[in-house]
């Protein structure tokens, strides 16, 4: 099984997948637990010290003001814990929680937390043993990091609460850690604290759907040439000379990859047969300019994951000259803005998708193809109703656009008073994922049939190849009306396991 040895300067966005969703194992450094020790000593030089350290010996928040005494700090520890972890809601997904862990891992191993080595190989310990805490959708503010996830996550450090064993089942952590052989953790100064400040949650699902966008972006690339074959539009616009001279690097990517789905095909370039225009309509003519404005707000978006991804995340924090300071760098602003701005950047590839689908199905503007997409039109009602499940997701995916980091609501007796929002942003960017993917989906499904339906001539190799292997996997191909939900279903699963993207590299060589 492939392992991940974390260190003291961060993890990457591989790491995190392989750790979230591969089930890959976890390893500390030995730079790492060097780096642990000679922090936590600072920590323990300091809580010996009569004067008050905030986290170390005081109480948090807008209770910073009291000095606890050393009898009473352990359990000071353990009651922010239990405290915090006061979430509602549905259970999380497994994949968001082990990244959650994964990446507080991350922050504790860089030395500037001053948890103890044995803490740090507990938390290793327990997503080795693909134990999950239970993790509910509401509790985090996206300041003073997701705090309360993460705090049913250090729950289960100790023992208490729910989590998920490797076979799925919900079970007292306490008895998950007994059959694994893991001994719960005893919380020592500044180590409640110091496992719930931080943006890993929020970070972790920006991480993921970054990878799912990356497919979803080539999978909107070849859906929408599929859409401009099957309407006999020009590949002229994809020219490469045209998109040099607007320099955005995601547009030539996206009309790069259109051009070469399209290479070979018979369909393209017919503006002047039966149905002459001079050009093609936007939703066409424009697909690379909008797919290619979220290709680069996704690359500034993994700008951002890969400065937090190499961050130290957490307050107070111990330093290298041994001061242990109170810091902001737990408020989510960085990661929330741009989970936010992929938000809408997928909502608008998702109206401009629907927008193709519908001119495919409408016999005034798709140039000679049956309405609907019928085999016998009135008597079939064809793809009428697919266009009105996506057009519902747009509608979904355009409210889930609306930014939840403009929204800050004050906590903690007006002390956290600005607060990122960027948990809820983070889960509704997956949601609005998970939509995109379905939308893509059916214009996949009509952008076949569509192109099937033009006999005569000869779509483009990389196009036959698409949907020489949709049909493959199940996704039927025109005929009279029949259950629509399983074809649907069908071209979900294969667009959303990037076989759409698998089944024409081999002819287009590697999509941008």
């Amino acid at each position: 099984m492939h392992t991940v040895v974390v260190g003291t300067t961060g993890v990457t966005a591989s790491d995190v997948l392989a750790v979230a969703r591969g089930g890959a194992r976890v390893e500390l450094s030995g730079e790492a637990v060097s780096a642990l020790a000679a922090a936590r000593e600072i920590v323990d030089a300091l809580a010996a010290k009569p004067e008050p350290v905030y986290g170390v010996s005081t109480g948090f928040g807008a209770l910073a003001t009291r000095h606890i005494s050393p009898e009473l700090r352990a359990q000071l520890q353990r009651n922010i814990v239990r405290s915090h972890a006061a979430g509602m809601g549905p259970h999380v997904e497994r994949e968001v929680v082990r990244a959650l862990m994964f990446l507080r891992l991350k922050t504790v191993c860089s030395g500037h937390t001053g948890v103890r080595p044995s803490v740090a190989r507990t938390m290793a310990d327990i997503l080795n043993a693909g134990i999950t805490p239970v993790v509910h959708e509401f509790g985090s503010l996206g300041c003073s990091g997701d705090l309360a996830p993460l705090s049913h996550c250090a729950l289960t450090l100790m023992g208490e609460g729910d989590a998920e064993g490797p076979d799925g089942t919900i079970r007292p952590a306490g008895e998950l850690l007994a059959a694994h052989g893991i001994e719960p953790v005893e919380l020592r100064e500044k180590e409640g604290l110091a496992l719930l400040n931080g943006t890993d949650g929020m970070l972790g699902m920006l991480v993921m759907a970054l990878a799912d966008l990356d497919t979803l972006y080539k999978s909107a690339d070849i859906t929408a040439a599929l859409s401009l074959e099957a309407l006999l539009g020009t590949d002229r616009v994809l020219a490469p000379e045209l998109h040099a001279i607007r320099p955005h690097p995601g547009q030539a990517a996206s009309a790069a990859n259109m051009l070469a789905v399209l290479k070979g095909s018979e369909l393209t370039g017919h503006h002047q047969d039966d149905a002459p225009r001079v050009q093609d309509a936007y939703s066409v003519r424009c697909a690379p300019q909008v797919a290619g404005a979220g290709r680069d707000t996704m690359a500034h978006a993994r700008l951002v994951a890969d400065r937090e991804l190499a961050s130290a995340v957490d307050n107070p924090v111990v330093l290298p000259d041994g001061r242990v300071e109170s810091n902001g760098n737990f408020h989510g602003a960085p990661v929330a803005y741009v989970l936010d701005f992929l938000a809408i950047a997928a909502a608008d590839l998702g109206s401009i998708t629907e927008r193709r689908t519908d001119r495919l199905l409408d016999k005034n503007r798709s140039h000679g193809l049956p309405p609907f997409l019928a085999d016998d039109a009135g008597v079939d009602s064809g793809l009428m109703i697919a266009q009105y499940t996506q057009a519902a997701l747009v509608s979904e995916m355009k409210r889930l656009a609306v930014p939840a980091s403009a929204d800050s609501i004050p906590s903690s007796a007006m002390q956290e008073d600005h607060v990122s929002m960027g948990w809820s942003a983070a889960r509704k960017l997956r949601t609005a994922v998970d939509h995109l993917t379905r939308i893509v989906a059916i214009e996949l499904y009509a952008g076949a049939r569509a192109v099937e339906l033009r006999t005569g001539l000869t779509p483009a190799p990389a196009s036959q190849a698409a949907i020489s292997a949709a049909r493959a996997a199940g996704v039927a191909g025109p005929g009279p009306d029949r259950f629509l939900a399983p074809d649907l279903a069908a071209a979900d699963a294969f667009v959303r396991g990037g076989h759409l993207v698998a089944a024409v590299e081999p002819v287009t060589g590697p999509l941008a």
